[in-house]
């Protein structure tokens, strides 16, 4: 019997349309089908990063979700296998955050009391409560994903090949401890990465105070009881100031003049006087280079720490890092809270150090004036004690960036801290080299902005100080140096004798062994691993590799494309880089799509608390999600720059181009209907040689578009998709 159409109304409510396709989809169990009828020897491979699952999808996310529809549909219909697993990333600081807040604990001290395992435990169980919001806005916006077979860093298996990772590393020489100055959040009271430091930057009004300390005795051109003059952003780094930096070839200069009623004579780099001298020429009773300075004695700001002279501290040193940009060309040295300050206290020689400050943030009773206050509160206290004693001379406020954590969203401070490295230094160039070879889209972006920040890469700290995560594997003697890194679960049983099923801190913790270098008892460090770092294992721990699964991985290694947000330039294509280079000198994905990112219409950051954007559901129920894909997909947030999201540019794409497209298909039916047409009478069409000229033509456009978006998909150059399919709308 000849099939025939019907009739379709030019009136159409398209979410209506797509619960209908849904449902169907859901029937014919469409995604596993496209999947089995590909050939398996003919696969195309994708990762999908893992997001946090806290709290509800937001643009960003659907912006991604669309990317890893598109491109995967368009590779299965070019006739490959491509597997699609979702990724949760469970880890971290963002369940710990929300769990301290359900549980109105904070801070070590308080989760160290309610208990590490119950805390991990109300971890566990946070992360499984919301992935059923997750899912169901991803059916909702059309894309297909394997939610059944997903993967979790939680998951045993997973952390398993995690702790493999680790282990190839140490044993490549790339994994050491040491004791630097890192960012540090005291919200999170664990040190980040450099990467992480620079992920929230913010405009802040800060102290800003010129600060005096006296010369003890003479030295060359100082007399005794002269001011060194110093200033700082941050005076509760002052009870920790060792010594002042100069630079040894900048010029220095004796001032005899008052500053705003103070006294002199004052000592300062000869290129500041203008600053705090702007309507005066003031009579200068020495000039001397600053390599002359090294040596000189002073009185500190504070005196909580004198018996540290007699180790060196309260000297003048010489630094590289010393300009004139701002300040007084005397820099006030606090090694435990700057780098700079640290290795320039190294290089002059200096083995001092002192740290008033507990891990979260507030000073000790080293400091009793200010003991258990928060060091930004602090500051008022301790400015009102250095006017007391004469020592400040200016006193303004200064607006600058600042870091904040970009997890807790309190300001970062840096801090001395034992801390885990991979020493990315040590192949960076390597890294620069493979990821000349990576297809970037756009290219700018891969080849400049993120080639640029490989060829500057720091080692990376990798360990954090809290409780959720997976463990660093590292067990250290109590009677001596020896350590162990053990790299799989079947490792630490034999050393221990316990076979675990979970490794997290509270069943890891427990395992102790014997050492076989002397009588002590080996114990595992107390750090977790940067869930950064697990991110970046995803390719091998996805896949319970090296124990499972070595040849699925073997043939998904690297991937064929991957995509995600111009933040993860500094995130998980970084990681991905790191550890793949240091793994297999290999380029873990040969193609990267990276996006720009979506701002509110107003063009600040979109906020929950600001309720500055559309609910993603009542666009879906207003619009539909065809015409949000074409939105995102046809913006300029596909070459890498921003976009404010718009309603009424959904409404546009619904009225310009879904409407008309329905409206043609509309007018079709009306007529095929009226004429009698069937599905057999087009399959007995004459050849387009022999049709109309204006059926000829239209056929030529198809091709033709057809043509161009396979360049373009071919080439992952998703922003040059939409435009000639609108254009072919139009001509239809």
């Amino acid at each position: 019997m000849a099939e025939g159409f019907n009739r379709v109304a030019p009136q159409v409510h398209f979410p209506t349309v797509e619960a209908r396709i849904l449902e169907l989809w859901d029937e014919l169990d469409a995604f596993q089908t496209s999947i089995d009828i590909r050939p398996a020897d003919r696969s195309y491979t994708f990762y999908d990063g893992p997001p946090f699952p806290t709290g509800s999808p937001h643009y960003g996310n659907l912006l991604a979700g669309v990317i890893k529809d598109v491109v995967p549909r368009y590779w299965t219909m070019r006739g490959y296998r491509v597997q699609r697993r979702f990724g949760w990333d469970t880890h971290g600081l963002p369940i710990e955050m929300e769990v301290e807040k359900d549980l109105g604990v904070s801070g070590p001290r308080a989760i160290t009391e309610f208990g590490i395992g119950k805390f991990n435990e109300a971890c566990r169980m946070r992360v499984q409560a919301n992935t059923e919001t997750w899912e169901e806005i991803t059916r909702r916006i059309g894309r297909w994903i394997d939610f059944e077979n997903d993967y979790r860093t939680l998951d045993v298996d997973f952390m398993e090949s995690v702790w493999w990772v680790f282990r190839t590393l140490w044993d490549k020489g790339l994994i050491y401890k040491d004791f630097k100055v890192l960012p540090y959040s005291y919200g999170a009271t664990t040190p980040l990465s450099n990467f992480e430091a620079n992920m929230d930057y913010r405009d802040v009004d800060d102290p800003s105070i010129t600060v005096r300390v006296r010369a003890i005795g003479s030295h060359g051109s100082v007399q005794d009881g002269d001011s060194f003059l110093i200033w700082t952003t941050t005076p509760w780094t002052l009870p920790a100031n060792l010594a002042i930096a100069v630079g040894e070839d900048l010029t220095y200069v004796r001032v005899d003049a008052d500053i705003d009623g103070t006294a002199g004579p004052f000592w300062l780099a000869a290129d500041l006087v203008d600053v705090y001298w702007p309507d005066e020429e003031p009579p200068l009773l020495a000039s001397v280079l600053g390599s002359e300075l090294v040596g000189a004695s002073y009185e500190p700001p504070f005196d909580y720490f004198g018996e540290e002279r007699d180790r060196g501290a309260f000297r003048i040193i010489a630094s590289t890092d010393v300009t004139t940009t701002e300040g007084t060309g005397l820099v006030h040295m606090a090694p435990a809270y700057g780098e700079a300050d640290f290795y320039a206290l190294q290089a002059a020689g200096l083995d001092v150090l002192v740290d008033p400050i507990d891990l979260e943030a507030r000073f000790t009773d080293a400091v009793p004036e200010v003991t258990g206050e928060n060091v930004k509160d602090a500051d008022a206290t301790l400015i009102r004690l250095l006017k007391e004693s004469g020592s400040i001379v200016r006193h303004t406020q200064i607006r600058h960036s600042y870091p904040f954590c970009w997890r807790t969203g309190t300001p970062l401070i840096y801090k001395a801290i034992p801390t885990w490295f991979v020493a990315v230094e040590s192949f960076k160039e390597r890294m620069v080299e493979l990821n000349a070879t990576i297809h970037w889209v756009p290219d700018a972006i891969g080849s400049r902005r993120f080639g640029n920040w490989l060829a500057d890469a720091r080692d990376w700290a990798i360990s954090r100080n809290r409780y959720w995560g997976s463990c660093i594997p590292v067990w250290e003697c109590d009677g001596c140096d020896e350590s162990v890194c053990v790299g799989s679960i079947e490792e630490l049983e034999e050393l221990s004798g316990v076979e675990l099923t979970d490794l997290h801190r509270h069943f890891v913790d427990p395992v102790t062994f014997p050492c076989t270098a002397c009588r002590g008892t080996m114990t595992r460090v107390p750090e977790v691993l940067d869930c950064w770092f697990e991110s970046g294992s995803m390719p091998y721990a996805e896949n319970h590799y090296p124990f499972e699964n070595a040849e699925t991985f073997t043939g998904r290694f690297p991937a064929d494309f991957i995509a995600e947000g111009l933040d993860q330039t500094r995130g998980w294509f970084y990681t991905l880089v790191v550890l793949a280079t240091a793994l297999f000198d290999e380029v873990p994905f040969r193609n990267g799509v990276v996006n720009g990112l979506i701002l509110a219409e107003d063009g600040r950051k979109m906020s929950k608390s600001l309720k500055n954007y559309p609910d993603p559901n009542d666009i879906f129920d207003a619009f539909g999600a065809d015409a949000l894909r074409a939105y995102l997909l046809n913006s300029p947030l596909l070459r890498g720059e921003p976009l404010r999201f718009s309603e009424s540019g959904v409404r546009d794409v619904v009225r310009t181009v879904m409407l008309p497209y329905w409206n043609a298909y509309s007018f079709f039916t009306t007529y095929a209907e009226a004429d009698a047409i069937t599905l057999q009478d087009l399959e007995a069409a004459p050849p387009p040689a022999e049709r109309a000229e204006i059926d000829r033509w239209i056929l030529s456009v198809l091709q033709s578009l057809i043509r161009r978006v396979n360049e373009q998909m071919e080439g992952y150059y998703l922003y040059n998709v939409i435009p000639p399919m609108i254009d072919f709308i139009d001509d239809l």
